[in-house]
Order: structure tokens, then sequence, then C-alpha cells
């Protein structure tokens, strides 16, 4: 499954970062079975790469992604654990031309016009928009599907459940990233039942936005 297909498997992408690996399989299934099916692993945290290995085999048919993927390193340790794809906050040739090289399935970070027409020339049409907010969000994200219009974004930064719906009801945005289902304190209590709830939520959000598209 390629990077744009995974994107129109969900509307919402939870960005997890993991600093307990008891945590790792528990918050998956409450995330997963609250109908979000595409999940975001950071690897902000020094289990981060244990934990996507401990779900993607506890959880065969999730599609599980990397993110905070910065440089070869970072990539290939992905690739090792078995990611379905990998998410960068933005990019340089180094990881670029490793992306290539090993033919991985990345979602590039832009924030401006020119970080886009970069991408395009090295053939991305899929691509991460962060920091949204403080990039102007949906109306930078308009003003650039106007001269590119063959570009498709996932936000990230600052999108939470009251600005979600104005992202994805524009032509260029598949999905947004998001944490607000993810709440520190919920997780330290292992409250599973209540990011549930909140994964219910969101994923209620996916419909109705993806009714109101016509998809």
């Amino acid at each position: 499954m390629q990077i744009d297909e995974i994107l129109k498997q969900t509307q919402v992408i939870p960005v997890m970062v993991i600093n307990d690996l008891d945590d790792a399989i528990p918050l998956a299934n409450a995330l997963i079975s609250g109908g979000l099916k595409v999940l975001e692993i950071t690897l902000r945290t020094p289990v981060a790469l244990e934990a996507i290995a401990l779900i993607k085999d506890a959880l065969p048919d999730s599609i599980i992604g990397s993110g905070t993927v910065i440089d070869p390193k970072t990539l290939n340790d992905s690739l090792n654990v078995g990611v379905d794809f990998m998410v960068s906050p933005g990019i340089n040739n180094e990881l670029l031309n490793e992306a290539k090289l090993t033919k991985a399935k990345l979602l590039p970070g832009a924030a401006t016009p020119t970080e886009v027409m970069s991408l395009m020339s090295a053939g991305f049409n899929s691509m991460k928009f962060f920091p949204a907010e403080a990039a102007g969000g949906t109306k930078m994200l308009k003003s650039i599907e106007g001269p590119l219009p063959q570009v498709t974004f996932c936000p990230t930064g600052g999108i939470n459940l009251q600005n979600a719906p104005a992202y994805l009801e524009l032509n260029n945005v598949a999905c947004v990233g998001g944490t607000w289902m993810l709440d520190k304190s919920l997780i330290q209590q292992k409250n599973w039942e209540q990011i549930n709830q909140l994964a219910i939520q969101a994923s209620q959000l996916n419909v109705y936005q993806s009714e109101r598209k016509g998809n």
C-alpha cells in the first residue's frame, strides 16, 4: 500500500508518543477499536522502536507508521521494525536520497510552496503539512491548492477536535494528524476505556467529514 492509499484509510491519524512499553499494545488497541485505523508512533522516546515492533506483532492487520524520521538512521531503524510508512517533520537531501535508495514509504514534511515544489520535483505528491497552525493553517493550504492542486496533505501540529473539520473540508487534505485523543493523564492512569471513547469520537468525525466530501 502506497502513501496516498494509506492516507485514504482514515481521516485522523493519532500521533503517539510512547514512554512506557507496557502502554504500547493497550493504547494501540484502544485507538484501533475506536475506529482509528492508521497510527503514527514518534521516534522521540527510547522505547519507540520496540513499541512499534510489539504493536506490529500483536496487531498484524494494523497500519503503523513511525514519526520524527529525520535522517538515514531513523529511516532504516523504521524499516527494520517493519513499519508500513514513515513521517518526517521536514526534509533534506540526505533523507530524500536514503528514501529513494530504500524505496521507503515516506510522508515528507513541508510548510511552504517552495518546499512543496522541491518535494514534487523529487517525486512526492503526498506530504505532511507541518507545523500546520503555525505555518498558516487552512488559509495557507487553500493558497497552495491554487497553483499546486495535485498535492495532497496530512496537516499536523496544532490540530484538535474543534479545528479538524475545517482542515478536512479542504480538497487538498486527505487526513489530519493529532494528539487530542491521547490525553497524557489518561495514559498515566491507563484509562484505556476513556481513550477508546475519544477515538470513537474522532472516528465519527471521520465519517461525517467523509460524507461531506462525497467519499
